[in-house]
């Protein structure tokens, strides 16, 4: 076995390899830019290695630089994580020549399957089903635009050597097909430094289903079941699930034994996921291959009970699968919720800063359920706009789906965020969602759903009433504190009236409120609701139980009562007396600032072109400028037809959050 490893990689992946190594009892070294030199895995790993600025094509992704990293540390392998390196022959070659090992497959497999393209031809000379497409290599924009119409719109343009979302674009007419063409083109070669280009039709209603697999160089071969992915915004997965709630017993053991030909098929080893798309009917077609660890393969191992790092680095030490294919049971389910620097208000545009806090929930494992959260991040740390604005993957476990998905809410429920925009309230929102639970969902799930974007949740009455009883009864513990520390009340007098006007959501409740040593008993629209909790003014977290059954509240102080934020749902709660809630009542509303007359920059990022200048007219719909943030290039477009009156902002401009990039009359 190897006793000292180097992780190509950061963030999260590599806080993961080096917890499974550690358990191996196997030494390992990280890699960091400037921008993670306080990084997380740079602390956990036993030695650490500076390989350049900031940018991942300055350090990351360069060859030269992670080898000379070997070559100082004396690693005997490599884990290249997910994206970066993973899926680069060149890199491969480079391990071979040291005699270094890559924990990972040989680089025939990653170049037969590693690239797309490739792999789908190998694919069909296999008889396997796949997607409709141009196979070849697409020259230019006009190029695209004629194959696109050859195979018939919609398509999805994307990047030969792409993977998490990056370099991939749908187009529907020979415009988006045009603009998606260049922008997956320069997304590509950032990202991958690869600018391939590839068109295949995309298929309507899909469902997005991949089968986890394991080949050791013995030529043993196993399939780990299946990953339902589903739920993505921009061809990135934000949820994910094992099994899959769609998914009979012959489809998954004929995908299964699909993949597994497949990976034998190119002489595969490691750890790889081969990818489909499942129509309606259960039919599936090969989409791809990653040759790597998958993002997602938590829930794999939580339904397992497979460490799936440990046996890459064993396959890639030259051992044996310990397990056969019948030894490979479903346990219980699994639910992943990908936690991203993204603001759901702000159609979800990347979101940088500190994090003022970050407090996951505990971790734990037991026969009845399971709480895990890979991160790469802590409090008081940096999200960076040069890297993929993952912060952690949250995952669940219990022994059925139903139970998952609740076990998920609360996990989400109790898990503080600050300092940062991100998309908590949105995955809370989608666990409460019915499509979901049912199991009745494709991957147009998001833009079907929130057509229009995310705007928050509106809670129906009776958790509105659950969360005004809960507020009336932290408004009496908090009005107690203050009189008290205002010496305006004895040890054995509390006046604190009973009679409260609980205001959210645009409703006022009348509640009466009497407490006694456990808690409080709070009448409210008839109901008699029985509040207990240990909560004390200033904490941001609230745990309640109210009518027996538990509520978990994000609290903050507000002029006369609380901010709450639960289940997707940003809340202003009001607590006044009757009197105070009469004259509320009669207050103007205060309006936000008119911006109309702006184009605002949503994200911090990077200009990278404008496309006006000062005294067009500009129409709706047009494209006005694009911003690069986090590998990702926004094009931002006119809401409606104006004129530009000016142009505050130059292509190579860095912008934070709505700086003015153009002004229109």
């Amino acid at each position: 076995m190897f006793k000292k490893i180097l992780i190509a990689n950061r963030g999260e992946i590599a806080c993961r390899v080096i917890k499974t190594a550690r358990k191996m009892g196997i030494q390992t070294v990280a890699i960091y830019s400037d921008a993670d030199r306080n990084a997380l895995h740079v602390k956990m790993a036993d030695e650490a290695v500076h390989i350049g600025p900031p940018p991942a094509n300055q350090s990351y992704i360069v060859i030269d630089k992670v080898m000379d990293a070997i070559k100082q540390t004396g690693a005997e392998a490599v884990h290249p994580g997910y994206g970066f390196l993973s899926e680069n022959p060149k890199f491969a070659d480079a391990l071979e020549a040291a005699g270094v090992a890559f924990i990972g497959p040989p680089k025939g497999a990653i170049e037969a399957m590693g690239d797309k393209i490739t792999s789908k031809k190998i694919a069909q000379e296999a008889e396997v089903s796949t997607v409709p497409g141009y196979m070849g290599l697409i020259e230019d924009a006009e190029e695209a635009v004629r194959i696109s119409n050859q195979v018939g719109y919609p398509v999805m343009i994307k990047a030969s050597a792409g993977g998490g979302g990056k370099g991939m674009r749908i187009a529907w007419n020979d415009d988006e097909a045009r603009e998606g063409f260049q922008s997956s083109k320069n997304e590509a070669a950032n990202s991958f430094g690869d600018d391939r280009i590839f068109i295949e039709k995309f298929v309507t209603q899909p469902r997005h289903i991949e089968i986890q697999v394991l080949c050791d160089g013995h030529g043993n071969a196993v399939y780990l079941h299946e990953r339902e992915c589903s739920i993505q915004r921009r061809n990135q997965k934000v949820i994910e699930e094992a099994p899959s709630p769609f998914l009979d017993e012959a489809t998954r053991k004929a995908m299964g034994e699909q993949s597994v030909a497949l990976a034998q098929a190119v002489g595969y080893t490691s750890a790889g996921t081969v990818e489909f798309i499942v129509d309606g009917d259960r039919n599936f077609y090969f989409l791809e291959m990653n040759t790597r660890l998958q993002v997602e393969h938590p829930v794999t191992e939580l339904i397992t009970g497979v460490d799936l790092v440990e046996q890459m680095i064993r396959i890639a030490a030259g051992e044996k699968l310990p397990f056969a294919q019948g030894d490979l049971k479903i346990n219980g389910w699994a639910m992943e919720s990908r936690l991203y620097a993204e603001d759901p208000y702000r159609n979800f545009l990347p979101s940088i800063g500190r994090l003022t806090r970050y407090r996951p929930p505990t971790e734990e494992a037991t026969p009845a359920r399971a709480v895990r959260n890979d991160t790469g991040v802590f409090e008081g740390g940096e999200i960076s706009m040069y890297y993929d604005p993952m912060i952690a993957k949250l995952c669940t476990w219990a022994p059925d789906r139903a139970t998952a998905i609740e076990e998920m809410r609360l996990a989400l429920d109790g898990f503080e965020l600050e300092g940062i925009g991100h998309n908590l309230p949105f995955l809370a929102a989608v666990y409460d969602h019915e499509k979901f639970t049912s199991g009745n969902m494709t991957t147009a799930f998001i833009e079907e759903e929130y057509p229009e974007g995310f705007e928050g949740v509106t809670l129906d009455e009776a958790v509105c009433q659950r969360i005004a009883a809960a507020a009336a009864a932290m408004h009496r513990v908090a009005e107690i504190r203050r009189t008290r520390i205002s010496g305006r009340m004895d040890n054995h007098e509390r006046h604190v009236g009973e009679d409260w006007v609980v205001t959210l959501q645009g409703h006022a409740h009348d509640v009466k409120i009497t407490a006694d040593k456990e808690g409080a008993n709070v009448a409210i629209a008839g109901n008699s609701l029985r509040v207990e909790s240990d909560w004390t003014p200033g904490d941001p977290l609230a745990r309640l139980m109210v009518d027996g059954a538990p509520l978990v509240l994000k609290i903050g102080k507000i002029s006369g009562g609380f901010r709450v934020r639960y289940r997707g749902a940003d809340l202003k709660v009001h607590v006044r007396t009757p009197r105070q809630a009469e004259l509320a009542a009669l207050m103007p509303e205060k309006l936000p600032p008119d911006t109309s007359k702006y184009l605002l920059c949503p994200m911090p990022g990077l200009i990278v072109k404008i496309d006006v200048a000062e005294g067009d007219e500009v129409q709706e719909g047009q494209a006005l400028c694009t911003v690069e943030a986090m590998k990702m290039e926004n094009i931002l477009r006119a809401e409606k037809k104006g004129t530009v009156k000016a142009i505050k902002a130059v292509a190579g401009d860095s912008l934070a959050v709505d700086d003015v990039i153009i002004e229109f009359e």
